[in-house]
């Protein structure tokens, strides 16, 4: 997924997909999931060139992946979709003055409830030893930057910078995700929940995990038999219900959430016993998959004050 916040970073995006070749590529990668240069040009009758310039147009809007890997020739540069949905939030630029933003490493979790299979990882080695949750307690779940679990959940502790004359109208969260298949497998879906303070939002079913080319961040040594990048979501709640990529996933609201200056805001992500895919949950983090970046949070605000009667009236400004 590609979110836009400001109208003015759309210009990259709309002059990659200007071009019909372009979304001819796009619809090959769509189909074969990944294809070398040489193989585009053949198909679509261009030159290595004219495929080169295409690729780079739609590589520098952030709409592909352009890796090189050994074939029988020598080199070859594989081509793939770095994402499955583009948002373009239009007002997103008049409210980012009204915001506090912030980001959590996967592994600063304050609570967890694990099932195997599981295993927790940083860029440098797996901490302890696969399908054992007694690793998610040791310390160096702090350094982590890839964790799994068939069944379960970890919660993570938000920080809330509200102040006492501002009042919560959204909050999102951004993070990369897939499925815990065994091994891999990109047809292995998994319903996977999610809650604030305690209170259930809806899920998102995951359509597996992915292993058809390395994640763009993962280290060197990264097996290569396990799955290698998730799908980067966008969730959602505020005053219309809670919504993931801009789909309705559940009717809970910001007010629900009941979220003030002094409040505690946790965030859950689970794969409980009740679903109906139970496909289990890997989370990228910083140092895995495709994204360089933990679960990122952003909590939108309004000041509130007080007109001449003393009442509290909403500013947005």
């Amino acid at each position: 997924m590609k979110n836009i916040t400001n109208i003015n970073d759309c210009l990259p995006v709309c002059a990659a997909l200007s071009s019909q070749v372009r979304i001819d590529i796009i619809n090959l990668l769509l189909k074969n999931k990944s294809m070398n240069l040489d193989s585009l040009a053949k198909i679509l009758g261009l030159t290595n060139g004219a495929i080169t310039a295409h690729i780079k147009k739609l590589s520098e809007a952030g709409l592909i992946n352009v890796t090189t890997s050994s074939g029988v020739r020598g080199s070859q540069k594989l081509c793939a979709l770095a994402v499955d949905k583009i948002i373009i939030d239009i007002i997103g630029n008049n409210i980012q003055a009204n915001t506090y933003d912030f980001e959590v490493d996967v592994g600063h979790y304050s609570d967890y409830e694990i099932y195997p299979t599981c295993g927790i990882v940083t860029k440098d080695s797996i901490i302890g030893e696969l399908d054992d949750p007694r690793y998610f307690s040791y310390p160096e779940r702090f350094n982590a930057g890839l964790l799994w679990f068939t069944e379960g959940f970890v919660e993570y502790k938000i920080p809330n910078a509200l102040k006492s004359n501002q009042k919560a109208i959204e909050l999102q969260f951004t993070f990369e995700i897939a499925s815990e298949a065994p091994g891999f497998s990109s047809q292995y879906p998994s319903d996977i929940y999610f809650s604030v303070n305690g209170i259930e939002l809806g899920f998102w079913t995951s359509p597996g995990e992915f292993n058809d080319r390395p994640g763009i961040v993962s280290p060197s040594w990264w097996f290569k038999n396990l799955g290698q990048y998730g799908r980067y979501k966008l969730l959602i709640i505020n005053k219309d219900g809670t919504f993931i990529d801009g789909l309705p996933i559940g009717p809970t609201t910001i007010g629900d959430l009941e979220i003030y200056h002094n409040s505690n805001i946790t965030f859950r992500i689970e794969a409980p016993k009740k679903a109906a895919n139970r496909g289990g949950v890997t989370l990228f983090g910083k140092t895995f998959g495709d994204y360089p970046s933990g679960i990122k949070i952003r909590l939108v605000y309004e000041n509130k004050t007080k007109n001449g009667n003393g009442n509290e009236v909403i500013n947005s400004g």
